[in-house]
């Protein structure tokens, strides 16, 4: 068997009721939904488990809450044993593997994803930022059109790597529209303008950047236990110092993801284990390497399905 690695799920995956059976049944799952609701002094775990949607979607819960939910899902998972070699999250899921690398600790990254979300939802005006999905479309040949449009003064950028055939641009509402056009003609199958709230991963959130760096510094950030691999770089990193830079170039910088998936599997992972509500992440491994094993983890049931597989595995 080769490595492990641990995945957390960013902004998009969160459902209402996420997490609750869990914390129903397991103490060590109720408390991490209690932690949060302390340090934000409020009742999060409400907003989880009872909703309404739109209210859990808005970037400034939804970041707390995946957060919240992926680590209590990873406490409950810990007690069976199985150990990482690296860590790696999606976006705001960076956060949830710091936490699971023992880089930060959970009350203080509820608080600083919090912030986050706020900074990301003030920094462009609501309308004038967007982002969308573009499929079927050679990177170069898509950077090739971003740096078109941008340099006709809208801009607009890669923002998430994702998998072979799926690169979600962002930036000004001018620029993605422009860049979609231009996308289709240039041989894209397909554009699907995202519901989003801002342009996020792309240069018009460095105004929110700048503000988180400050919310970065009251917090304590240590070297890591286990390497993180990283949005901005798609490399390991275990040291403190790098922790807090890319956390604060991620909000501006694209999530190569497809970069992380390719980076974990020439260092030897050949188990994905996905922890936190949805299973977008395994099906983005899979796209990038279809012999890869992935798990899904987001309830007691898929939690035993990957704990005896892996344990069959391993005999």
């Amino acid at each position: 068997m080769g490595k492990i690695a641990f995945l957390f799920p960013g902004q998009g995956s969160q459902t209402v009721g996420m997490g609750q059976a869990l914390a129903d049944s397991e103490q060590s799952v109720s408390e991490t939904f209690k932690k949060a609701d302390e340090v934000l002094g409020e009742s999060l775990s409400s907003l989880i488990f009872e909703g309404p949607q739109e209210k859990l979607t808005l970037t400034t819960n939804a970041q707390p809450a995946l957060l919240t939910t992926s680590v209590a899902i990873l406490n409950y998972f810990s007690q069976f044993g199985i150990r990482p070699d690296f860590t790696a999250g999606h976006s705001l899921g960076e956060y949830s593997a710091l936490v699971a690398s023992g880089a930060i600790s959970f009350e203080d990254a509820v608080y600083a994803v919090r912030k986050r979300g706020e900074f990301m939802e003030e920094a462009v005006p609501n309308g004038e930022g967007t982002m969308a999905a573009v499929l079927g479309m050679d990177r170069q040949k898509l950077l090739d059109v971003t740096e078109t449009v941008s340099a006709g003064g809208k801009p607009v950028q890669l923002a998430n790597l994702n998998c072979p055939g799926q690169i979600v641009i962002s930036g000004s509402k001018g620029g993605v529209e422009e860049a979609s056009v231009k996308a289709k003609e240039a041989g894209a199958k397909r554009v699907i303008p995202l519901d989003v709230s801002g342009p996020f991963h792309s240069s018009l959130m460095k105004p929110a950047a700048e503000r988180f760096e400050a919310i970065l510094d009251k917090i304590e950030i240590k070297d890591g236990a286990v390497p993180v691999i990283g949005n901005v770089t798609a490399e390991p990193m275990t040291e403190a110092s790098e922790f807090k830079k890319r956390l604060v170039e991620q909000l501006y910088s694209p999530v190569l993801w497809e970069d992380s998936v390719s980076k974990m599997l020439e260092l030897g992972v050949d188990t994905f284990i996905e922890i936190g509500p949805g299973k977008v992440l395994s099906g983005l491994v899979k796209k990038v390497d279809r012999s890869a094993k992935t798990f899904a983890i987001f309830d007691a049931e898929t939690c035993a399905a990957a704990v005896a597989a892996l344990k069959e595995e391993k005999e």
